[in-house]
């Protein structure tokens, strides 16, 4: 493989989360996601406040999806950010991890045509940028293909990637889901892409996927 090869993205094949206790993080996420290998837990005490400028989300296909993986969430520990309820564009609801993540539950859908499951969809990372134009340019030039391009809001073509990833301006962001846009410290997160190794704009490292 060359090197503009190893430079090339293409996919997010898993998501490290830095936390502090990573059993207690695992025993939360087996009860409200059930992520499998997507989620990878990593134990730091690098130095972190605030909002960390990304948000993880889940995609469902109705809002009886959206209450249940909700209700596990919050049954396991979380911290309800915005309740799950219907807007404008469907039905969705916002909670913080023990761990400081911030986990959304969307549908498109406003009505439940069956039973609720426990069915993920897609898993999405959002990532807060000061400048998307700038943001979205870097990771063009790396591969990846802007699928949408509206106001600050960036969404990549992602393929057969198992996690698709965003843009959205940091302050929008943050609120979005609730929370005051100042943060310091480490975004406690490493994306595992299939590329080599770089940090963004923004400070948000990536390293290649584990084998």
């Amino acid at each position: 493989m060359d090197t503009e090869d190893q430079q090339r993205l293409t996919s997010i094949r898993s998501i490290t989360l830095e936390v502090d206790d990573p059993d207690a993080a695992a025993r939360f996420y087996d009860e409200a996601f059930e992520l499998g290998d997507r989620l990878r837990l990593r134990r730091s005490d690098a130095p972190t406040s605030g909002f960390r400028g990304f948000t993880m989300s889940l995609i469902v296909a109705q809002p009886a999806d959206v209450l249940h993986l909700f209700d596990a969430a919050v049954a396991a520990g979380a911290t309800v950010l915005k309740p799950a309820e219907k807007s404008l564009w469907g039905f969705g609801g916002i909670v913080q991890a023990p761990d400081g993540t911030i986990w959304q539950m969307a549908s498109e859908s406003k009505k439940d045509t069956g039973p609720a499951t426990h069915r993920i969809e897609n898993v999405v990372l959002l990532l807060g940028a000061d400048d998307v134009s700038a943001s979205k340019r870097i990771y063009a030039d790396r591969g990846l293909t802007v699928a949408k391009s509206i106001g600050g809001y960036v969404d990549f073509a992602m393929g057969d990637s198992p996690i698709g990833l965003g843009l959205y301006k940091r302050r929008s962001l943050a609120k979005t889901v609730g929370v005051a846009a100042d943060g310091t410290g480490s975004h406690r997160v490493e994306i595992n892409g299939d590329a080599a190794a770089f940090v963004d704009p923004d400070g948000f490292a990536w390293a290649p996927a584990p084998e």
